[in-house]
């Protein structure tokens, strides 16, 4: 049985930064238009007129101050509100397979380590940008990767249900390495036109190196154990896919082809399984709360983030055991647990242990307990 182990997590950033200023100024003259172009419906009670968004009520809402995305130009136009992204060609890079491609090398660069000692890809993301061929395998190609890869969606929980999947090949022994790789483009699912979320993603792509802890070549995580749930909610939803042009007319562009969400629904039902799900992992590996130096959690909303990490240690976290990267880059999905461990794990030494946890649409959570070794 071999123990599999993390040697490398890499991030890469895009440049277009959104500061709420930008994305309120943007909004609300969304909201002029709208409210001008309706104005006899919402006179006679037909509908109801828009809201202004503020920084305040977003800072208030989730924790968040900014957010990196592909592309501001499309989404700061009060007559686009979504990213103006170009077409490739078919023989040309994806987007997805492209920034993930980036975050692959940075996991690759940190542990020392090449194509070569790697047999699996898995690209585990929130969306896809086509059904197939996989995303996975196009960035199997770009890296020149022998082996193989697959496509993974759990929503939010992707990355560590990934890196669940690879850890179980490399004990059982069927792969020496895998890079579990998350390229999020949620600017592209997101209605920015909606006040109730039009603040709450950003884009990012991150990637998560595993191997044999026999192959490490210097520190590395020791994954002690992982655990994931899901549970049936229809509380985060996005029915886009590949039926969407069957639709009957009229109904091509509704408002649940892009993400959605019941906030309190969500906020009351996750938390106490996203609680409890960790309670239970931690009894089952022996480790108590004292145990514990860092929690890297899923990067949502920050009151989310700080009932949680006050449940599992039974205490207010300190900001060093519970970093959050939140204000910086809004959600990310599946990346956003990551991006904290990759920036937030350096530090820790050896014997030293955390746990990683993502959650979301499923519902689904995912944790990953590990010890920091080498």
């Amino acid at each position: 049985m071999n123990t599999p182990v993390i040697t490398g997590a890499g991030v890469h950033t895009p440049s277009d930064v959104i500061t709420n200023a930008e994305l309120v100024a943007a909004f609300n003259a969304y909201v002029d238009l709208y409210n001008t172009k309706h104005a006899d419906e919402i006179t006679s009670g037909e509908l109801p007129a828009k809201e202004y968004s503020s920084e305040e009520f977003i800072v208030k809402a989730s924790g968040i101050e900014q957010r990196h995305v592909v592309d501001k130009t499309g989404i700061l136009d009060p007559t686009v509100m979504h990213p103006l992204l170009r077409q490739r060609q078919d023989d040309e890079p994806s987007l997805m397979a492209e920034i993930g491609l980036k975050a692959a090398q940075s996991a690759l660069d940190q542990a020392g380590k090449t194509a070569d000692d790697i047999d699996l890809v898995i690209c585990a993301a929130s969306n896809m940008e086509r059904a197939y061929p996989a995303v996975a395998i196009e960035i199997q190609h770009l890296l020149g990767v022998s082996g193989f890869a697959f496509d993974m969606n759990v929503a939010c929980s992707s990355a560590t249900f990934g890196i669940q999947a690879a850890a179980d090949m490399i004990r059982s022994g069927s792969i020496r390495g895998a890079l579990v790789i998350n390229p999020e483009i949620c600017s592209a699912h997101l209605e920015w036109r909606d006040r109730d979320c039009h603040f709450i993603f950003g884009d990012v792509a991150t990637a998560t190196l595993l191997e044999r802890q026999a192959a490490a070549t210097g520190p590395f995580f020791r994954v002690l154990s992982t655990r994931c749930a899901t549970e049936f909610s229809n509380n985060i939803r996005n029915n886009n896919g590949y039926l969407r042009r069957s639709r009957p007319a009229g109904m091509a562009d509704r408002r649940d082809m892009q993400f959605m969400q019941n906030g309190r629904k969500v906020f009351k039902e996750v938390l106490p399984m996203v609680s409890d799900h960790i309670a239970r992992h931690m009894a089952e590996g022996s480790v108590a709360a004292a145990d514990l130096r860092r929690l890297w959690l899923h990067q949502a909303n920050k009151t989310m983030n700080d009932f949680i990490g006050k449940k599992v240690l039974g205490r207010t976290p300190r900001p060093d055991e519970q970093p959050n990267i939140l204000q910086d880059y809004a959600n990310t999905s599946s990346a956003g647990s990551i991006i904290a461990f990759a920036k937030y794990s350096g530090d820790l030494e050896a014997g030293d242990k955390g746990l990683i946890c993502s959650f979301g649409a499923g519902y689904s959570v995912g944790s990953v307990l590990v010890e920091r070794a080498g």
